[in-house]
């Protein structure tokens, strides 16, 4: 959250990532020269990271897309219809019954 606290009162979850960046900037950067700022970029990425979950979103994109694939490359043998499955236990539909159940 903005003021710092989290929805419980304490620290907010991303708190110790921004005390790094703030030791980093503390270390690296002066007034006069702000060049040793750049070192902090990795760390200001984890803060980042942190608070939008950019990269976390992207990699579970990433497997869901892998597994969807996956699934279209190997569809099941035999599997009924959409059409067999809804006539299944209705009346006069005995023969799509008979065809999904195998008897």
């Amino acid at each position: 959250m903005a003021s710092g606290y989290g929805y419980g009162g304490g620290p907010g979850r991303c708190f110790p990532f921004w005390q790094e960046v703030l030791a980093c900037y503390v270390v690296n950067a002066s007034a006069e020269d702000a060049s040793g700022a750049k070192k902090c970029n990795p760390v200001l990425e984890d803060y980042y990271e942190c608070l939008h979950h950019k990269k976390e979103a992207a990699r579970v994109r990433a497997l869901q897309d892998a597994y969807r694939k996956a699934e279209a490359a190997s569809p099941r043998d035999h599997a009924p219809s959409a059409g067999q499955i809804r006539n299944l236990g209705l009346i006069n539909k005995g023969e799509d019954s008979k065809q999904v159940i195998g008897s």
